[in-house]
């Protein structure tokens, strides 16, 4: 009878995470999920995601469990590992004493996988990945629930995937060709002007510039479209580094600081002493920091002042840029790190592909860490991400 009902309340469990993933169309935190609800539904330790990404390797595409950041950075060959077989076989593979599998691939900076439980995700006749749930602590024997929990979740999560990568294409290409048409539009407008042969040496100079300032924005949409489509599929690796995010905030605030004084706002940098050293991606998280600075100075006033702060609580390195701007409405709140999106009127102010936040977030999720924001009209607004206070000894 017991037997039964956690049967029945797995396939309740099993039936809401459906309904869940297919609701999802971002491809970071749908993997997120799909891997959340594997260690949760089997009682393991870890679990994890690899996404075939060649004939040659697989790599981990989303993990939960005590060595998730580390594994992020992985890529694990087709050809001599566990997961590897599970592709090539399109079978489910149980292992009670891992260490003694020859099909194991060691990862020497994680701890030593106990036992394991993979399942091929399968989409139609292809082998679009691998599902992989884990224990650590002790030796554990996975059931026949387990098993079949998670085939049922790598077929549910096989669709998942598949309907996000289509619905990130479709919603890329009409996006895209939006987007560019109005420069292009531009360029030829002014190009056309150009051909006209009773136009003036000034007025030349003037409508080539123009051809220039628009050619360079073709180029930067283009460069930003690619970033954040590598960044949402999960392409982009995020280096594991020792990140010194008080270095960082100097760094980003020295590049900014001409443009503040040009505008006519003050720049102001507070950062606790003694913040401790995590891992990440220096140059991403730069990427972050001038976004939300370069945002704080363009949608802010004359005479307003801009700061950057740094704390910690000993659990997440808290990073915040705060302005004494005009706020932003509480219904506009949502919508900021939606791709697109731009504050009603702010084209006054500043124009832009309405995708910066949308990057950072990407980035700062990539790093396990949390953004948001928070303000009040007529009173400015405080952009904010957390990042995890992570041991480097553990993690080298």
């Amino acid at each position: 009878m017991a037997q039964l009902v956690e049967k029945v309340t797995v396939l309740e469990e099993l039936i809401k995470i459906s309904r869940n993933l297919n609701s999802t169309l971002e491809m970071r935190r749908l993997l997120q999920q799909i891997v959340d609800a594997a260690q949760v539904l089997t009682h393991a330790d870890g679990a994890s995601i690899l996404l075939v990404e060649s004939e040659e390797k697989l790599r981990f595409a989303a993990t939960a469990g005590p060595s998730a950041n580390v594994l992020e950075i992985v890529e694990v060959p087709i050809q001599g590992s566990l997961a590897g077989w599970v592709v090539q076989n399109r079978e489910l593979v149980i292992v009670e004493d891992a260490q003694s599998d020859s099909r194991l691939y060691n990862i020497h900076s994680i701890d030593a996988t106990q036992s394991i439980i993979a399942v091929p995700m399968i989409f139609g006749d292809e082998v679009i990945g691998v599902v992989e749930s884990v224990t650590i602590k002790a030796r554990y024997r996975f059931t026949p629930q387990d098993m079949e929990t998670l085939e049922t979740l790598a077929s549910i999560a096989a669709v998942a995937v598949q309907n996000a990568r289509l619905f990130e294409q479709s919603d890329w290409v009409s996006e895209v060709i939006h987007e560019i048409r109005t420069p292009l539009t531009a360029i030829m407008s002014y190009a056309d002007l150009l051909q006209r042969p009773n136009l003036d040496h000034e007025m030349r100079n003037k409508f080539a510039n123009i051809i220039l300032q628009e050619t360079e924005r073709v180029s930067s949409l283009a460069t930003t479209f690619l970033d954040l489509a590598r960044l949402e599929s999960g392409r982009i690796q995020m280096a594991h580094e020792p990140l010194k995010i008080a270095e960082v905030i100097t760094l980003a605030a020295d590049v900014i600081r001409p443009s503040a004084k040009d505008k006519a706002r003050n720049l102001e940098v507070k950062v606790s002493e003694n913040l401790p050293i995590t891992l990440g991606d220096t140059q991403r998280i730069h990427q972050v920091l001038l976004n939300l600075l370069s945002n704080a100075i363009k949608y802010s006033d004359p005479g307003d002042t801009v700061t950057v702060a740094a704390s910690t609580d000993g659990t997440n390195v808290t990073v915040a840029v705060t302005d004494t701007g005009p706020g932003i409405p509480p219904d506009q709140i949502p919508k900021l790190f939606q791709k697109f999106s731009r504050l009603p009127g702010s084209e006054r102010k500043a124009t832009g592909t309405g995708l910066g936040l949308v990057v950072a977030r990407q980035i700062v999720e990539a790093h396990q860490g949390h953004i948001g924001v928070k303000s009040e009209v007529g009173k400015g607004s405080t952009f904010y991400f957390s990042l995890p206070v992570i041991s480097i000894d553990a993690s080298a």
